[in-house]
Parts: structure tokens; sequence; C-alpha cells
């Protein structure tokens, strides 16, 4: 069983990924794999379509999903967000009843702004929210500060044995012959007439 992370940071080794190093660090102790995708710049200097499709296939292997996005200008880097409009608009059938998470890494504030963006991708696609005690943000400047950050790291560990939780949880359900809801025909409404 897998967990897929992406990182939404134009840093590789920020505060962001230092927050999804907690995560998994917490889903190795429950016996759930992870990786960490980085997409950095990937998204808007010409490589987007090859992104996309790149984490397409991963989509596909994956038992579990956390987005996670540092905070500029009280929302989730455009990087993520460009990212997440086209992963969202293709396999849909990859994501769905899978379970997710997101995650808000900032300085200060915008977290939960940014937290609830990510939140709704998931939304939309019919996937679990998976929760934690808190909500789903470190603060820190530098990545050793978000380790200074206790009730953020707690609350990462906690994402991360929950997320563990509900990924076997599914599993063993699949093993007893509960069937996955099949997904209805989408009804779509036009306001204008």
């Amino acid at each position: 069983m897998k967990v897929l992370m992406i990182n939404g940071s134009r840093r590789e080794k920020g505060c962001t990924y230092t927050a999804l190093s907690v995560v998994a660090e917490a889903l190795a102790k429950e016996g759930i794999d992870s990786e960490i995708c980085f997409i950095g710049k990937r998204a808007v200097d010409g490589s987007l379509d090859e992104l996309v499709k790149e984490l397409v296939e991963k989509t596909k292997s994956a038992d579990g999903f956390i987005f996670a996005s540092p905070v500029y200008y009280a929302s989730p880097s455009g990087e993520i967000q460009v990212v997440l409009d086209r992963l969202f608009y293709n396999p849909k059938a990859e994501l769905r009843l899978k379970p997710a998470a997101s995650i808000a890494s900032a300085r200060r504030a915008g977290t939960t702004a940014t937290f609830d963006v990510l939140n709704k991708y998931a939304t939309i696609t019919e996937m679990p929210i998976v929760s934690s005690n808190y909500w789903n943000m470190v603060h820190g400047t530098k990545p050793e500060d978000v380790y200074e950050d206790k009730e953020g790291v707690e609350t990462l560990q906690v994402l991360g044995r929950n997320m563990a939780w509900l990924i076997k949880s599914i599993e063993a359900g699949k093993k007893a012959g509960i069937k996955t809801p099949e997904p209805m025909k989408k009804e779509r409404t036009n306001f204008i007439r």
C-alpha cells in the first residue's frame, strides 16, 4: 500500500517537504509506503503536460494521496493549483474513493484558506478526506522551524496514522466482499436560461 504525496512548493526540500516527511515517517511506522513528488517549476516552465502524465501513471498504483502547498498570497502555490486542475480533470476514475488529505505550510497566516482550496479537489472527486486532531498545517520559515511547531508536527503524525488506518480499512472491506459504490451519472444544471 502506498500514499502519493505532491509537494507544491518551489523549494524541493523546504518546509512543505519537511511536513510531508513527518507524515511519511508516521505512515512507515504503520507499514505504508509513500512517495513525495516534487513539482517545482515544471508546472510553469512548459513541462506541465509531461508532469501531469507522470502523475496520472502514479495515481494508478496509489492507495491514498496528500496534496501539500506553502501559502503564497493567502492561497496554495500557483504551481500546485495548475497541476491539480489538470490532474483532477483527467483520471477521475483513478482518484475516486481513494483517501486524500491536504497540508498547508506557512510562515504565519493563510493556512486555512490554502487547506480549504486543496481539499476541494478531493471533495468534488468523491475522495474520502482524512483528518487529524487539528487542521493539517505547520508553521516555519526554514525546514528546521517546522520541527519547532510541536502541535503542527503532532497533527501531521496523527494524519499519517489516520491515513494508514483508512487505507487498511478500505483494503479489509474489499477482502470482506464490500463492493465499491458504482459512480452515478453526473447531472449538470445550467443556471443560465
